[in-house]
């Protein structure tokens, strides 16, 4: 029978999965506290909250989701990132594998699906959400500043002929 505790703690894990988009598994073997500080203090700024369970209530969390699969990778000390931005928090990860060498993604949760390590490393190569709308923004800009980049290259006469020809339809009309 879980303790009032225990079944808080699964009732947590089970909000989380069920309203963030990812949740990862990161294995945290040997890493001291200063490097912890500043791994959360980097997911924090990226938007992701980032926590330990014990495993057991993990896997009870992920059972009762039908999620099981998501559970083999857990083995040892496991913290989860979860966010409702799919890429922030592999980015975050994988960039601070690779100056802290004991942290690892080791798998999670993609919207309701488990999710591996090789997987979570491909999510993380690529563009953040601000970058790709930026790539959009860009795109459709493109023409735009093409067209004003041509109106500015006109000869000065070229606009002062337009100008004329404007100023006498005017006249016509006026007349």
């Amino acid at each position: 029978m879980a303790t009032p505790k225990k079944a808080a703690d699964i009732a947590e894990i089970k909000e989380r999965l069920e309203t963030n988009d990812i949740a990862i598994a990161t294995q945290y073997i040997g890493i001291t506290v200063e490097e912890v500080t500043e791994l959360r203090k980097q997911l924090r700024e990226a938007g992701v909250e980032f926590k330990v369970y014990k495993n057991t209530l993990a896997r009870r969390a992920l059972r009762e989701l039908d999620m099981e699969e998501a559970a083999d990778c857990m083995s040892g000390p496991i913290a989860w990132a979860f966010s409702n931005d799919v890429v922030a928090p592999a980015k975050v990860l994988k960039d601070f594998s690779k100056k802290v060498k004991v942290i690892s993604m080791v798998g999670g949760v993609l919207e309701g699906k488990p999710v591996d390590a090789a997987q979570l490393d491909a999510l993380a190569s690529l563009p953040s959400r601000d970058q790709l709308l930026a790539q959009v923004v860009g795109t459709i800009a493109a023409p735009l500043r093409k067209l004003v980049g041509t109106l500015n290259a006109l000869p000065v006469n070229l606009v002062n002929v337009l100008d004329q020809v404007k100023k006498k339809k005017e006249e016509e009309e006026a007349a």
